[in-house]
């Protein structure tokens, strides 16, 4: 079997419509919300859980419980590595080589990688997308109380547009 479906096995055409739709219907909340707020309500990590929760709707890590869960677990772990190890700095640029803020800004992903893996996999709540949302917050990007807050309620809010909106998805064809 190779990496790619036959032609034969790919979505249809109106499958392909309606699940582009219902991946953008559930960040279109949060983009207005972001838009309307000018705080981060959309981060990379919720294209991919939204991407999921519409094309693997049926699949255990789109389960609202583990998507919450898992993100929940990425914030913390996200919070504890970049405070513990890398407080005030930020990879917006690609640090220099073998620089001490640099190792410790990459030291504080690694980590926070570990731990999210490590609390997904013993509770059960996995949920690949929260390993990124780690990464935003443990490389300094999103670090405050209220960064954190609100990668949770976006979580939320995309969990419940998704029990709003009618079924779908493409998996298992």
């Amino acid at each position: 079997m190779g990496v790619l479906e036959s032609a034969n096995d790919r979505p249809t055409t109106v499958e392909v419509i309606f699940s582009t739709g219902r991946t953008l219907s559930l960040l279109a909340v949060l983009v207005g919300l972001a838009w309307g707020t000018g705080q981060p309500f959309v981060f990379p990590s919720l294209g991919p859980s939204a991407y999921a929760l519409a094309i693997t709707p049926s699949a255990a890590t789109s389960q609202w419980q583990r998507t919450i869960g898992g993100h929940f677990f990425g914030v913390l772990s996200g919070m504890v590595a970049y405070h513990a190890l890398a407080p005030g700095l930020t990879i917006v640029s690609t640090p220099s080589a073998f620089s001490p803020g640099g190792f410790r800004l990459v030291l504080s992903g690694f980590v926070a990688v570990g731990l999210t893996t490590i609390a997904m996999l013993r509770t059960d709540y996995r949920h690949a997308p929260a390993c990124a949302t780690t990464l935003i917050i443990s490389l300094g990007l999103l670090t405050t109380v209220v960064d954190a807050a609100i990668i949770m309620v976006s979580v939320c809010l995309l969990v419940l547009v998704d029990s709003l909106l009618p079924a779908g998805g493409v998996a298992g064809r």
